[in-house]
């Protein structure tokens, strides 16, 4: 049994009570490799602002539990080598499918871990909820349920439709469960294309896609009957348009992609949203650059040299996720 606490790292406790006061969300950044997880500590200590660090069952099983411990434990201390001297960092379970695999991330020095029983009958999916709270919390960690469908795909998340949460349902899922925060479907999706052309309109000046606003009438209910309760929104990346036009110019092959506007985000975190998830965007960025990279030096073969600019193009998409819309620097928790 390895306690996270051991690791420097932190739960999502207390920085979803103060991000629940101070209107805005915790950055919850997907990594997969080092890069990645270079670009959200060089972010975040920079902006001193707390960050969740979530890793997929697929994106475990890639870079290897063992492995993922000392990067996680790593991650705190290069955090505090670039002047974050007290970082909050989380490591996170993100769509956890089973109690088993929860159980088997808390034991390999997870602080916080997601279970998601969406897809199961409500019954169902309150008693494998429970069941994974009652596990967690005997080691201080917190635990994110869900109730909602959201459809796309994401490594092993797949859903075909969406299912708006039922807000007459939050409160004794919460109640019943025990969990620590509740993640809902209120017009979010996996992936770079979240909405089809048919579900968009087009703007006439550009041509480019504009999406559906999200149901926040169904978080206002949820809020209502929740008061103060720590809500996450999955499926929230924004699908930069610069990066996929860039991915598009030099060989790739993205149409139609499009993702939720900031200017939603922004409304989201100002509300009792304390968690956004944020995944394809970071895939976005770091395919953009490394595509433009092979465009324009194709004898480059040293990972370095173009893993390096894929890296600073994740850094520059982190802090203004970071700053422009989870939050604002005035608002953050400013760590020392």
């Amino acid at each position: 049994m390895i306690n996270y606490k051991d690791l420097g790292l932190v739960n999502t406790r207390d920085m979803f009570a103060r991000a629940i006061d101070g209107g805005y969300a915790i950055p919850a950044f997907n990594f997969n490799n080092m890069e990645q997880l270079q670009a959200i500590i060089q972010a975040s200590a920079e902006k001193k602002s707390p960050v969740i660090l979530q890793v997929s069952k697929g994106a475990r099983a890639y870079a290897n539990q063992t492995l993922l411990r000392y990067m996680a434990e790593g991650a705190v201390a290069y955090a505090k080598e670039l002047g974050c001297n007290h970082p909050e960092i989380v490591l996170h379970l993100d769509h956890g499918d089973s109690f088993e695999t929860c159980k088997s991330c808390i034991d390999m020095g997870f602080s916080s871990v997601m279970i998601d029983g969406s897809g199961l009958p409500f019954e169902e999916n309150i008693a494998l909820t429970k069941k994974v709270v009652d596990y967690a919390h005997q080691f201080d960690v917190t635990v994110e349920g869900e109730l909602g469908v959201l459809a796309g795909v994401e490594d092993e998340v797949s859903h075909a439709e969406s299912h708006y949460t039922k807000p007459e349902e939050v409160v004794e899922f919460a109640t019943r469960t025990g969990c620590d925060s509740l993640a809902i479907s209120i017009g979010t999706s996996h992936g770079a294309y979240k909405f089809t052309p048919e579900q968009c309109t087009r703007d006439p000046k550009t041509g480019r896609l504009v999406p559906p606003p999200l149901a926040f009438d169904v978080l206002d209910a949820i809020m209502k009957q929740l008061p103060g309760f720590p809500i996450v929104l999955h499926g929230s990346s924004s699908v930069p348009q610069d990066e996929v036009d860039t991915i598009n110019k030099f060989g790739g092959k993205l149409p139609n992609a499009v993702g939720i506007p900031e200017e939603q985000l922004r409304k989201a975190a100002a509300s009792a949203v304390c968690k956004i998830n944020i995944d394809s965007d970071s895939r976005l960025a770091m395919t953009a650059a490394i595509r433009q990279t092979f465009a324009e030096k194709p004898g480059e073969f040293d990972p370095r040299k173009y893993l390096g600019p894929a890296r600073d193009n994740m850094k520059k998409l982190y802090e203004h996720k970071i700053v422009e819309v989870l939050g604002s620097e005035n608002k953050l928790a400013n760590l020392d």
